[in-house]
């Protein structure tokens, strides 16, 4: 896989899960670290036909470009579902080296408006499965110090990145559970380095600022192009920078980096509030 994915750090022989990798932005880090030469598990809910559909076409897509793919289906709110995603991943692709978290939702609801219901669901599959799958993931990771795998792994090669968002400390109207929600993701990050690092897992997290897609600007044309004008770099993230920031993390240049959020938002996060 070429284009647009020239320049990225050679991830040959790492193995991969990708949770939410159905959806846009999990599309485009499934493909960052395809093209990038790791093998990739594609994660999918399978809660509709559309997303079976859309891992199954991803997965074609990547091995048509001599990449190494597998889909995994598990619905993640479901109790022991985060071990059997794992040992799935791990089946597909002969072991693992990292996880992107990157499954999530993002309902609007007014705080006012917002039910103990409401909050729970946001708070269960944003955080609350985003734990679950790290500790079960760390526990697949640490095998390969035993040797059962054929040998141990290299200082900082293995890892888990969580997909936050700048959310997690500007957040927006309607957006309460959500932000709540992504600041607990980003300080689980932290804790998580500070208990893996002596493992040698490493742990970070990637906040994008407002991604595009396809009907966004025809859906909010008025966020878009509030945003257009205030980011720095004058434009919306794409699922291919937050799939690149992924890739970064995951590389041999990032070694020495954990318990750090790596915000993906063209300097919105610089720009001031008055």
């Amino acid at each position: 896989m070429t284009g647009s994915w020239i320049g990225l750090p050679d991830l040959t022989g790492q193995r991969v899960l990708v949770t939410g990798a159905s959806g846009g932005i999990g599309g485009g880090i499934a493909r960052a670290f395809a093209a990038a030469g790791a093998a990739v598990a594609v994660h999918y809910r399978g809660a509709t036909e559309a997303s079976e559909t859309a891992a199954s076409a991803l997965v074609a897509e990547l091995r048509a470009h001599g990449a190494t793919a597998a889909p995994v289906r598990a619905d993640l709110s479901a109790a022991g579902a985060a071990g059997a995603l794992v040992a799935r991943a791990v089946d597909a692709l002969g072991g693992l080296d990292g996880v992107v978290n990157n499954a999530g939702i993002q309902p609007l609801s007014a705080l006012a408006e917002t039910t103990r219901a409401d909050w729970d669901e946001v708070l269960g599959t944003n955080l609350g499965a985003v734990f679950e799958l790290s500790r079960e993931a760390a526990a697949a990771m640490a095998v390969r110090d035993t040797g059962t795998d054929g040998g141990g792994a290299a200082p900082g090669s293995r890892w888990i990145t969580h997909i936050a968002s700048i959310e997690a400390s500007r957040p927006a109207i309607a957006h309460a559970h959500y932000a709540a929600a992504k600041a607990g993701v980003v300080m689980h990050a932290r804790a998580a380095a500070l208990e893996l690092g002596p493992q040698g897992i490493r742990v970070n997290t990637v906040s994008p600022g407002l991604v595009d897609r396809p009907g966004l600007a025809e859906a909010w044309p008025e966020g878009v192009a509030s945003w257009v004008s205030r980011a720095p770099l004058g434009r919306l993230a794409t699922a291919e920078d937050v799939g690149g920031a992924c890739v970064l993390l995951a590389s041999a240049a990032a070694a020495f980096i954990t318990g750090q959020d790596l915000a993906v938002d063209g300097g919105m996060l610089a720009t001031p509030g008055w």
